[in-house]
């Protein structure tokens, strides 16, 4: 029999029915059935199906003769089904690559549980992405008991989670021995998805998006106007009749009774569910069953004492909250304009305090903790001049929580809060001013103060004012305003004639460009043997292993920027015995889905190593040994170990159509360029990602690159611009190096 069936009801989706079937038969994992079910839909969904089933033996299609709805139609495929899970796919949603492969082995490694929960993303129809809120439940329960499941009343925050059907599977024996089965009605999910989770002995879960919830414009029955919502309550009195029949579960009775008037005020506040002439018909339904079901004894949640007043106190009430929420707006708006006000008046009266020579106020992107170059900087000024007060900017309290706890503020860290009090007082008197983003367009320069700029790295995408030209990268940016506050730069640093001449031209503003080189790669300059090795014990990577450190970039043609290039798992599978793959992904995708869609996964069973969240890309650098990589600039940074890089360059074409680049990175890599994944999996197979070639290209790379990257760029700043000394200019080059890591290596096998 088959591990998955998949029951797929399909009405008026034809569509998006294709795109359904495609990414459920196009798994990877083929263990399955899929039962689908048209519910007498009077669009092509039956001929769509059919022209499936003829081509894949794993689909069987059953027509209905009267359309009954979504319910009574997975009821209809349910007795067909002889998998060992039932999974109920809505066929206007699709499936994750790789996702049927993860639920099984998430279920093998629990021993075939009850239900398994997976995650979601939503995904918009003007094509944004995300990911489920409460994602962060299914991480914390993941490793539940022994055998890493549980029950609902030992974690009863799996009931946070979405109620519906189609975000777990389930085990049939389990459903076919409780004799559950969907009710007619708008909401089945409902008097389905309580008994099943209560009633399980037990539940496991899986932290990995599994599947694509698609936000229709229009025709989502759920966001259609209709009487049909009144559907909610009788839902509501299938799953009391069920505890009542059941009476272990009578603990639960306050938890449902407040559920359920939860549901039914949330239908009651969206603007496209019931016809106005409803909504108090529904409201008084809803407080009637309220009172009818309340536990004996149970305190009613403030948020529901609204039942009890009447329909009109309920309109009060939502008058009352939006009128709250837009004072808050405002006021909110007017502080910031008063801030505002206050400073530009300052500035036009003069100066209260004079400027303090020995402070320097810090910020790296975005204000998320002490990264990068005015990390370098701060370090180093520290080091050699005591004496200045170093003072980082976080952006919240939140933000400065998550820093301490994650090594982005070390302690005794000397920090201010944006836009606080302490953060005005400091910006009013400091005189060094160091960022590698721009500061908020409220900062005002005073005369005196000296601005430094660091960027993120060498350019190879277009930046600045180069921007124009690109409407799709610039979505969201104004550059205009970005040249603006680029206008307060008094120092622009470099680490090479290219990033020089880039930087003039994207920010044609009145600053200087020093070559400096670039401070956070002064650690990678002077990088010893062994520098990596403490690093690679605490990632875990075996000793002997050769690390291969794949870090792509955002790409501007997807919105959200997340497009997979490869796989990871194959990947790692394919570099073979001997190897650890660590994956960190862009900064801009490290909150998104994309480490949902499988990398957090692969991380926990020790497939790769995912270190997006490591504080300091410098120390994943020099624990790895080769970089591999699309077209991020960390390639510029890493030359300077001359380790071997590889540019994977497979959508080249859209990337620059897109973002434009300054050089083709294919016509001048730092190494082997690769466009396929075949491609990529034989140059790891043959060893030709380290021969001679590659070096000859790294090389060429390196001097044009790294230029001023002689191991005293953060030095060089701290002396020359914050206490006013002479140094010499970078010392050139240095010297081709082999690295330990590349020696010991033996011919590449896979």
């Amino acid at each position: 029999m088959p591990r998955f069936s998949i029951i797929l009801p399909c009405f008026k989706v034809q569509g998006f029915l294709r795109e359904c079937l495609d990414s459920v038969l196009g798994q990877c994992y083929r263990d399955i059935e899929v039962i689908a079910v048209n519910d007498c839909s009077p669009d092509g969904c039956g001929a769509i199906l059919d022209a499936y089933a003829a081509g894949d033996s794993r689909l069987r299609v059953l027509h209905l003769e009267e359309n009954v709805g979504l319910g009574r139609a997975r009821n209809a495929g349910m007795p067909h089904a002889t998998g060992d899970y039932l999974f109920f796919l809505d066929s206007d949603d699709t499936l994750t690559p790789g996702a049927l492969r993860a639920m099984a082995d998430r279920l093998a490694e629990t021993g075939d549980p009850d239900v398994l929960v997976f995650d979601y993303a939503r995904t918009y129809w003007w094509g944004g992405t995300r990911r489920n809120v409460l994602a962060h439940i299914l991480a914390e329960t993941q490793d539940g008991s022994g055998d890493g499941t549980f029950t609902a009343a030992e974690r009863p925050e799996i009931l946070d989670l979405l109620m519906v059907v189609w975000n777990k599977v389930y085990r049939r024996d389990f459903v076919e021995r409780e004799g559950f089965t969907f009710p007619p009605g708008y909401y089945e999910d409902t008097p389905w998805t309580f008994p099943v989770m209560l009633t399980a002995g037990r539940i496991a879960t899986l932290d990995r998006i599994c599947l694509n919830y698609r936000q229709r414009r229009q025709g989502n029955i759920l966001s259609t106007t209709s009487r049909k919502h009144f559907d909610i309550h009788e839902q509501y009195a299938r799953v009391f009749a069920y505890v009542d029949a059941h009476p272990p579960l009578a603990r639960w009775r306050p938890y449902l009774h407040a559920k359920m008037g939860e549901h039914c005020l949330d239908i009651l506040a969206k603007p496209d569910r019931l016809p106005p002439s409803d909504k108090a018909e529904f409201f008084r339904r809803t407080a009637e069953m309220f009172r009818a079901h309340r536990p004996e004894g149970a305190p009613v949640p403030d948020g529901l004492r609204v039942l009890e007043r009447g329909y009109a106190g309920w309109v009060l009430w939502r008058q009352s909250g939006r009128a709250r929420r837009e004072l808050g707006r405002r006021a909110q708006r007017a502080r910031a304009a008063a801030g505002a006000r206050l400073g530009r008046a300052r500035s036009a009266v003069g100066p209260r305090r004079p400027l303090d020579p020995q402070l320097a106020v810090y910020s790296a992107f975005s204000h998320r903790g002490v990264l990068g170059d005015p990390a370098a900087i701060y370090h180093k000024a520290r080091e050699i001049a005591p004496h200045l007060r170093g003072v980082w900017v976080l952006r919240d309290e939140e933000q400065a929580e998550l820093a301490e706890r994650t090594g982005l503020l070390p302690p005794g860290t000397d920090h201010v809060i944006l836009g606080s009090a302490s953060y005005r007082r400091v910006v009013e008197r400091a005189t060094f001013f160091v960022n590698n983003v721009n500061w908020p367009g409220t900062l005002l320069k005073r005369p005196g103060s000296v601005h430094i700029h660091t960027h993120q790295g060498t350019p190879l995408k277009y930046m600045g004012a180069d921007l124009l030209d690109k409407p799709g990268a610039r979505l969201g940016v104004d550059v205009p305003q970005m040249l603006r506050r680029a206008d307060r730069w008094d120092y622009s640093l470099v680490a090479n004639r290219h990033s020089e001449r880039v930087w003039e031209r994207a920010y044609p503003c009145h600053f200087t460009s020093l070559r400096t080189g670039s401070p956070r790669n002064d650690v990678l300059v002077g990088a010893g043997p062994d520098a990596g090795r403490e690093v690679r014990a605490r990632l875990g990577v075996p000793d002997g292993h050769t690390v291969v450190l794949y870090a792509p970039t955002r790409r501007d043609y997807r919105r959200g920027g997340l497009v997979e290039r490869l796989d990871p798992a194959r990947f790692a599978r394919d570099l073979g015995a001997g190897h650890t793959l660590i994956v960190r992904l862009h900064p801009s995708l490290a909150s998104g889905p994309a480490r949902g869609l499988g990398l957090s996964e692969l991380h926990r069973r020790g497939v790769v190593i995912d270190a997006t969240d490591e504080p300091h890309v410098e120390e994943l650098m020099l624990a790895s040994d080769v970089l591999v990589t699309d077209y991020s600039a960390l390639m510029f940074d890493y030359a300077n170990l001359d380790r071997p890089l590889v540019v994977h360059a497979d959508d080249w074409g859209a990337f620059t159509a897109s973002r434009g680049a300054y050089f083709d990175i294919t016509a001048e890599a730092p190494g082997p360029v690769t466009r396929s994944y075949d491609e990529l999996a034989r140059l790891f197979a043959s060893g030709a990602w380290r021969d001679e070639e590659a070096a000859r290209a790294r090389a060429a790379f390196r001097e044009r690159f790294c230029e001023y990257d002689d191991g005293r760029a953060a030095e060089r700043v701290v002396r020359t611009l914050m206490l006013g000394e002479p140094m010499t200019g970078p010392a050139g080059v240095p010297r081709a190096r082999r690295v330990p890591a590349a020696d010991r290596d033996q011919p590449a096998s896979l």
